[in-house]
C-alpha cells in the first residue's frame, strides 16, 4: 500500500513535468492523488487537501468526461497554478512533519531515483502509442 507521503511525492513530480499545467494537474490527480483520503493525512493539512479536491471536482462534467477533466478545463491558468502550488505546499508540510518525527531517531531521508520515475513515464508513453 502506497503511503500518503509517496502519493504526494509522485504527484509533485508529475507537476514539474514539461507538459501544460492543466494536463499535469489531471495526471497528478488520476495517477497519484485519487486514491488518497484526507483522513490519512496529518490534521493540519486535511482542510487544504479537501480544498484541492473541491477545486478538482467543482464542475459538472460534459458527456464523456469526468469531473476532474471538466474542473481543470474550466480553470484559468492562475487557478491551475494555485491548485498545483497547494499540492506542493501539502507535500512540503507532510515531508517536514515526517522529518521532525524522524529527527530523534536520526533517520536518513532517502530520495526516489529520477531514473525510476522516467522509466515509469516511458512505459506510459509506450502504452499511449499502442
Amino acid at each position: 500500500m502506497i503511503s500518503a507521503w509517496e502519493s504526494l511525492h509522485y504527484a509533485t513530480l508529475e507537476l514539474v513535468r514539461s507538459t501544460p499545467i492543466k494536463q499535469r494537474l489531471v495526471n497528478a490527480y488520476r495517477r497519484h492523488l485519487s486514491p488518497l483520503r484526507g483522513e490519512r493525512l496529518p490534521a493540519e493539512i486535511q482542510e487544504s487537501f479537501e480544498h484541492v479536491l473541491a477545486m478538482l471536482h467543482g464542475i459538472q462534467p460534459l458527456r464523456g468526461e469526468d469531473a476532474v477533466a471538466a474542473s481543470v478545463r474550466k480553470m484559468s491558468s492562475q487557478e491551475a497554478d494555485e491548485c498545483a502550488s497547494l499540492i506542493v505546499e501539502i507535500y512540503g508540510v507532510i515531508s517536514r512533519s515526517m522529518l521532525s518525527a524522524a529527527r530523534p531517531s536520526a533517520a536518513v531521508v532517502q530520495l526516489h531515483s529520477v531514473d525510476r520515475e522516467t522509466e515509469v513515464y516511458a512505459q506510459d508513453s509506450l502504452v499511449a502509442q499502442v
